[in-house]
This record gives C-alpha cells, structure tokens and sequence, in this order.
C-alpha cells in the first residue's frame, strides 16, 4: 500500500514538472516568432548628413548680358546635332551681333595703340583700316568653324560644357575642345573643323593684309593666337556659371542651349 501512494505520488510530480516546463518554454522572452509573424521591418529615416550632388548651372544665353554665347550647351542636356541652316544662323548671329562689333572696336584700339601694322596708320583713317580687317577676320573664322566645314565634316561645334568636377580637370577639359568634338553621331572626335577652319581663315588673310605679314612667322603666330583665343573662350565658358552665381550674384534665367 505505502509503495502505491509513493508511486503515484511520483507520477503526479513528474506531470506538474512538464508541464511547467512546456509553460516557461511557451513565455519565455527569447522565443524566435515565424518569420510571418514577426514584426514589420520599418524604413529608415533619410540621413541629413548624406551629400547631394549639386545640380549643373545652366549656360546663359549671354555672358554678362552682352557677350553671345550661343555655341554653349549646358552641362547634362544632348541637343540634336545642328542643320546646316541651324549652325549657319549660329555664325550669322555670332559675327553680325551688335556686341561683335564693340569688340572688334576694342581689339582695333588695341592694335593701332600697339603699331601693330604700321602701315594702316593713325587716327581715324588707321583706325578704320584695323576695324575692317579685323572684322574680314572674325567673320571668315566663324563661318567656316561654325558652319561650312562643320556641314561637310558632320561636326558639332558647339561647347558642351561639363559643370561639376574638380578646377584642374574642367580647365583641361574645356580647353581641349578645339582639338575634340562631338560629330553628328555623338562620338568623340578630332576637331578637324576647328583646326583647319582657323588655318583656312588666317590664310585667307594673307591677301588683305600687308606684305610685311605675308610670312611664315606672321601666318604661325596669328594662327596660333586664334587657336589659343578659342580655348580660353571655352574656359571661361565653362566657369562663366559659377562666376556670375556664386560670385557676382547673378540670376540664372536659363540654359543657353
């Protein structure tokens, strides 16, 4: 009788174990939920501190409200590639422009005061010879860079401005373009319209210039000046945006092209 009571006194304590144990096994706080009940992922805050790209100054129609510049694409905009009749009103609109004939008025002034050609002279009549060659010269450059040899070469000639990156690296890059250049194909490639249409101008004149500039030195250095002349306008293209914003203050109207 008393080995009964002390077996079933065994089972009964054995029972009350397991199922306090299944109890603290189903609260414990460590249980792992199915993956389906588990709670939702929340997204996580933006980080104030993550840097945003800054956005590309447009190109403006006008430098400083004057000087065109029409042949400038914006940086992060792929206009189609210029009709002949499109890169002809470019050239036009370039030579014939009011601010084209105060600077060749101001190169002029330079080169009477320099005696540049002493032949032309002083005063107004020396004057007036400096004026219209120099126009003859800047109107033969921009029809043949912007527009006949561009035609036949299916080169695009306008600046496409890069916008962001590092000082060196802009400069090198804007100033390279009058030996690169996209075609109508948008692929890189050798600026023959550039290269050739400077020389074909300076050539050109030759014959209405005096004989004492009819040499191979007088043809190499203006050759070389209007190559360098072109590449510092394309660097100062490329800046021109941040100088007038962040410098001189300017609103920023639009893109130039």
């Amino acid at each position: 009788m008393v080995r009964s009571y002390l077996v079933s006194g065994l089972v009964v304590a054995l029972c009350a174990s397991g199922s306090l144990a299944q109890s603290a096994s189903t609260t414990s706080p460590t249980q792992q939920l199915p993956a389906s009940q588990a709670a939702p992922k929340l997204p996580s805050a933006p980080n104030p501190a993550a840097k945003i790209a800054p956005k590309p100054l447009p190109q403006p129609r006008r430098i400083l409200g004057i000087m065109p510049n029409y042949r400038a694409v914006s940086a992060g905009v792929l206009p189609p590639p210029p009709t002949p009749r499109e890169a002809f009103g470019i050239a036009t609109e370039e030579t014939f422009d009011y601010s084209a004939f105060i600077f060749v008025g101001i190169t002029s002034l330079g080169a009477e005061g320099f005696n540049t050609h002493p032949t032309f002279g002083k005063g107004v009549g020396g004057f007036g010879d400096y004026y219209w060659h120099g126009f003859l010269d800047k109107a033969s450059g921009n029809y043949l860079v912007v527009w006949a040899l561009p035609a036949v070469l299916h080169e695009d000639e306008r600046y496409y401005s890069m916008g962001t990156g590092g000082f060196v690296h802009r400069g090198v890059y804007a100033a390279t373009r009058i030996f690169i250049t996209p075609n109508y194909h948008g692929r890189n490639t050798f600026n023959a319209a550039e290269v050739f249409g400077r020389g074909i101008s300076q050539a050109v004149s030759l014959s209405y210039y005096p004989s004492s500039t009819d040499t191979i030195g007088g043809f190499t250095y203006k050759y070389g000046a209007a190559l360098a002349r072109d590449a510092a306008v394309n660097v100062f293209r490329e800046f021109w945006p941040q100088i007038s914003y962040h410098v001189l203050h300017l609103h920023h109207a639009g893109p130039g092209a």
